[in-house]
């Protein structure tokens, strides 16, 4: 590192330096990933948001006026990993991101080492092509024709269902694209209660209004109730309102349901509706021949999420809006910037997929995805996939089988989401109430809040409607595996048994 202090001085020769800076922060990472990967470490260190403000052990985020040298910067590196939380850990089951990919990784790296942007062919053939090769299978394993389909990389999926609102619109009322949204009626778009709130949010950036967002009911596992569907549809209707749009979800975010897509299809066939898909978490078991049945009717919809960042375990970020109809992304969203898209150009520029897309730049994430197909097949995807439902039907059936964990709906998980109710000593003897719905409310926080104070394990919990705050557990990590689920099972039993 000494010679790294020289270097930022420019006394010796940039390019060693540049080597002995690049070799010393791929040995941070190593060292990081190794970590990440040992049952032995922890899932984080926690710290509250004003002792990172304040500074630790010389860690600071403070922005200097003079340029640190690269001995700091290596320093800066190891200290922002050490406070971060290793999401990579197979003990890691908070988000429905998890695990850390190698090659994933290494298409990461490789990203940003090529530094480009997606939107001509002519600063990214290679990545482009990559694109609309990914783009197509994933066409065919959702059951379109491969030739027909079209869709893009996006910044998460919120972005893709946004999209997927955007698109519909225009398909009905072209004129709004020019003409704004005083020149079309009043929309209405339905979603059900456990959807993704990016639907709303959609409609609200939009200028459609999240109020007129319809929520439709939900029954007791959290799909969709079809008849529901269909009289909110003509209750709509009777207001004076046009429907246009309906989000059925494949894979919601907390129970992991999915809505029954044949009869939704049915509905917006008879309503002439657009029928999108949110299959963001629910996407990627369409690669398991076991449960890829789950969303059987995904090929009757107009427009899909899904997110390979998700299911599939690709680094973040990595999501696609997929489209049953070609061009309709290119006529919704082309302006033709004469700097960026010239029509004269040497090669066909129907390569030039920039003007799909709202955003000008755009990253490229589909290096890292196709890097790991070629890795894994289809085949290594469904394995993964079929061995993350497998851990979560463990964990079912372990706290199927005991008094002090109550599960939140009775059935076996469809997707890899398990929620329950951990029940300390003293509530297991109490009947239900509202007192004691107020006591079980505070047992999940507690236990959060000592559990990411030691680190060792994080997991996530949440209220919904009536029920009180119940714990969430997802499976999509491949590295997880059972003992690391008897590890959590012991680790809140030890962290509330005395609450």
């Amino acid at each position: 590192c000494s010679n790294l202090e020289k270097a930022n001085g420019n006394n010796i020769d940039g390019e060693e330096a540049t080597k002995h800076f690049l070799q010393e922060l791929v040995n941070i990472l190593l060292a990081y990933i190794n970590k990440s990967l040992k049952r032995s470490s922890k899932v984080l260190d926690f710290h509250y948001p004003h002792q990172l403000k304040e500074g630790l052990e010389g860690f600071s985020l403070e922005l200097p006026d003079q340029p640190d040298n690269l001995e700091q910067l290596l320093v800066d590196c190891r200290d922002t990993l050490k406070y971060g939380v290793k999401t990579g850990h197979p003990r890691f089951f908070n988000q429905l991101s998890t695990g850390l990919d190698i090659i994933g990784l290494a298409g990461e790296w490789l990203t940003s080492t090529a530094n480009t942007n997606m939107f001509t062919y002519e600063i990214s053939p290679v990545f482009i092509l990559m694109e609309e090769v990914v783009l197509r299978k994933m066409h065919s394993i959702i059951g379109w024709p491969e030739e027909d389909g079209d869709g893009i990389f996006c910044p998460g999926g919120t972005m893709s269902n946004l999209y997927s609102v955007l698109l519909a619109r225009f398909h009905l009322f072209p004129v709004v694209k020019t003409h704004g949204m005083s020149a079309i009626p009043r929309l209405a778009l339905f979603t059900s209660a456990h959807s993704h709130y990016s639907i709303k949010k959609s409609a609200a950036v939009l200028g459609i209004g999240s109020e007129n967002v319809i929520v439709v009911r939900c029954d007791e596992r959290g799909k969709m109730i079809s008849s529901e569907l269909n009289s909110s549809i003509e209750t709509a209707k009777s207001k004076g309102l046009v429907p246009f749009y309906v989000n059925a979800t494949a894979g919601t975010t907390v129970y992991g349901a999915f809505d029954p897509l044949n009869e939704i299809a049915d509905i917006c066939k008879h309503h002439g509706l657009w029928m999108h898909v949110d299959a963001a978490w629910g996407g990627g078991l369409l690669l398991s021949n076991k449960h890829r049945v789950k969303l059987q009717g995904i090929e009757r919809a107009h427009s899909v999420t899904w997110n390979p960042h998700k299911m599939m375990g690709v680094p973040l970020q990595c999501s696609t809006i997929l489209v049953k109809k070609k061009g309709l992304l290119q006529e919704c969203n082309q302006l033709c910037a004469e700097y960026l898209f010239q029509p004269d150009k040497h090669y066909d520029v129907s390569y030039d997929t920039g003007d799909k897309s709202i955003q000008c730049g755009r990253h490229v994430d589909v290096f890292k995805l196709w890097l790991m197909w070629k890795a894994k097949g289809s085949e290594g995807f469904e394995a993964q996939i079929n061995h993350c439902l497998e851990n979560a039907e463990y964990l079912y059936y372990k706290l199927k089988r005991r008094s002090d964990f109550q599960l939140v709906f009775k059935g076996k998980p469809e997707h890899s989401n398990v929620c329950f109710w951990y029940l300390p000593k003293r509530l297991q003897s109490i009947l239900p109430s509202p007192e004691r719905d107020r006591e079980l409310h505070m047992v999940a926080p507690k236990i959060k809040t000592k559990m990411m104070e030691e680190g060792f394990t994080m997991i996530g919990y949440q209220p919904l409607e009536d029920k009180v705050n119940f714990f969430r557990c997802v499976f999509s990590n491949p590295a997880t595996q059972r003992e690391d689920v008897d590890f959590l099972i012991d680790e809140i039993v030890r962290l509330g048994c005395e609450l």
